[in-house]
């Protein structure tokens, strides 16, 4: 693999990773800022920065690089979650400058006109609102935040409503002063491009700006979990779901490698943030107990790459008219037979190759190979990216049971209940 890695004299690492087999370029700027750096008070406020970097600079007014990009056939978009803030283009190879030009701007240049703050809280309020309609947006934040006493994780991005209403656009300026800086930030391209060729524009569009002081480190630390916590919302609707969180650790700690597996067999393998790759679930241990034997609708398992330590979601969806006591005990009798009985090899084997399958497909296209690149870097390094299917290939029997009997305890855990009117 043609990969070339640097750093600027300001900081900012640089990872190019040449492709050859399309005529396109994909250009990702990772800022190390989401949830993670938030706090009582600014909860949702990376979220909201992210919305203001495209209400433009005096170079790129609002909509112009909209245009520019949509003009050169290419997508552009930005997003925003627990470790991060990232904006990416994908276009023609030969446009790369185009996406470069705009994020160097993007880094030290935007405007926070006052009028334009006020008029994004009406659509980030209209967001969080718009979330509160779904039953497992209600449940997940009451989950999360029973599950963390103490990290930032505790909170959804979108942040909380009285925090939308009342931080005010210095609040916002400052947060983008303090974290867009290249000494915080990760450039990362792959592309059909000349790898020391993008080295030289790197340093052309980015090697000017200025490095910023140290961004202020997180200190937080979730205490271990003493006893299974639970939570009942009570809403609207004629559905009712359940939703069981194990506190697991952070993805560069070994045992990520085995709940990955672990969770292939109980839910089926699910996939990345940008894998949109459907690998069917019916074969999975969850979904043969609970799906077919009519407790649950569906079900879906979750493990996300975080640079602390994280949560394993288990989902579900009540069949009609059964109760969740009913459901949530069949679940838990998987879980402990998880426990007691080590899987088979073929069991084995079959998650492997599914977990393969998504993360291949998840790395297939310039666009996810450039993400690959940026968001590994931020929770690790691009090293955990090369050998993550060797060490999904490494998970033994023994492994899957001992990360279920360490990490599935009741324990620790947090039982979520989303119960409509009966």
């Amino acid at each position: 693999m043609n990969l070339l890695r640097t750093t600027l004299d300001n900081g900012l690492k640089v990872l190019i990773r040449e492709s050859h087999a399309a005529p396109v370029v994909s250009v990702w700027v990772w800022y190390r800022v989401g949830v993670r750096n938030e706090h009582q008070g600014i909860t949702g406020i990376s979220h909201w920065v992210e919305h203001m970097a495209f209400k433009g600079s005096a170079r790129w007014p609002e909509g112009k690089a909209d245009q520019a990009v949509a003009r050169e056939g290419g997508m552009y978009n930005g997003m925003t979650w627990n470790d991060f803030t990232t904006y990416y283009a994908t276009l023609p190879a030969h446009k790369i400058s185009l996406a470069l030009d705009i994020e160097a701007d993007r880094m030290r240049n935007i405007i926070f006109d006052p009028e334009a703050v006020e008029s994004e809280r009406t659509v980030i309020i209209s967001e969080r609102q718009g979330n509160e309609n779904s039953p497992l947006f209600l449940l997940g934040e009451e989950v999360q935040a029973v599950a963390y006493r103490v990290h930032p994780y505790g909170h959804e991005t979108v942040g909380h409503l009285c925090d939308l209403q009342t931080m005010t656009r210095d609040m916002l300026y400052n947060h983008y002063q303090t974290y867009y800086t290249p000494n915080n930030a990760v450039l990362a391209i792959a592309g059909d491009f000349n790898a020391g060729e993008i080295e030289r524009l790197s340093e052309r569009y980015f090697g000017n700006i200025p490095a910023g002081p140290d961004a202020p480190p997180v200190t937080a630390v979730e205490p271990p979990q003493r006893g299974e916590r639970r939570v009942v919302v009570e809403g609207a609707g004629q559905t009712d779901y359940l939703t069981v969180a194990y506190h697991i650790p952070e993805a560069r700690h070994e045992d990520f490698f085995a709940l990955t597996i672990l969770n292939a067999i109980l839910a089926g393998a699910s996939g990345f943030l940008v894998s949109s790759a459907n690998i069917t679930n019916h074969t999975s241990r969850l979904y043969q107990a609970l799906v077919a034997k009519e407790f649950a609708v569906d079900i879906d398992g979750s493990l996300s790459a975080t640079v602390d330590p994280g949560l394993y979601h288990l989902t579900a969806t009540a069949w009609p008219g059964r109760a969740l006591i009913d459901l949530e005990t069949a679940l838990n009798i998987e879980i402990e037979r998880l426990q007691d009985t080590p899987v088979t090899p073929a069991e084995l084997e079959k998650a492997q190759r599914q977990a393969r399958a998504l993360f291949a497909y998840a790395s297939e296209s310039t666009t996810n190979q450039a993400f690959w690149l940026g968001y590994s870097e931020i929770f690790a390094d691009y090293g955990w990216f090369l050998r993550y299917v060797d060490k999904l290939a490494a998970v033994t029997v023994e492994d899957v049971q001992r990360v279920a009997q360490t990490y599935l305890r009741p324990q620790n855990r947090t039982v979520g209940w989303y119960l409509t009117p009966k």
